[in-house]
């Protein structure tokens, strides 16, 4: 069996995030919550993904602080999965992925889901990242200032 590298000691944000939240099981969860699921039945129909992966993925989302559980709104004995403050953070997150996956994986005019504005009921604008000064930055716009660790002889 493969042993999954872990970086939730890394310096990188973005390594971090990837370890949280990294693989597609993780990622589809979050978009169904977005969308309204809450219990584990709903999102084994929606992902048709196996129980024991889901399961998994559920308890890591849960103990990451992505999900937590509460009790069904329905007043049963259930429990159901809802988004955290944290989880709730990664919207734009799975807003620019269902962007770039409309811009770059669909044929023009072939059918797929939509998100819209729920009161104008419009699609969105394009996400765009920003300077501090409002200005739009690309890739070229931008540099990552790295941790310098100081190297100490023992």
């Amino acid at each position: 069996m493969v042993t999954r590298t872990r970086f939730d000691d890394s310096d990188c944000p973005v390594a971090r995030s990837v370890d949280a939240i990294g693989d597609w099981w993780s990622l589809l969860i979050v978009r169904d919550a977005f969308d309204g699921s809450r219990r584990f039945g709903e999102f084994q129909r929606s992902l048709g993904v196996a129980k024991n992966i889901l399961t998994a993925r559920l308890r890591a989302l849960v103990a990451g602080g992505v999900l937590e559980t509460v009790p069904a709104s329905d007043g049963s004995a259930y429990r159901e999965y809802v988004l955290t403050a944290k989880g709730e953070a990664l919207f734009p997150v799975v807003v620019a992925l269902r962007q770039w996956g409309e811009q770059n994986f669909f044929a023009p005019g072939e059918p797929h889901s939509r998100m819209v504005d729920r009161e104008q009921g419009q699609q969105l604008r394009a996400l765009e990242v920003r300077a501090a000064d409002g200005r739009r930055l690309g890739p070229d716009d931008m540099v990552v200032r790295k941790v310098v660790r100081a190297v100490t002889d023992e």
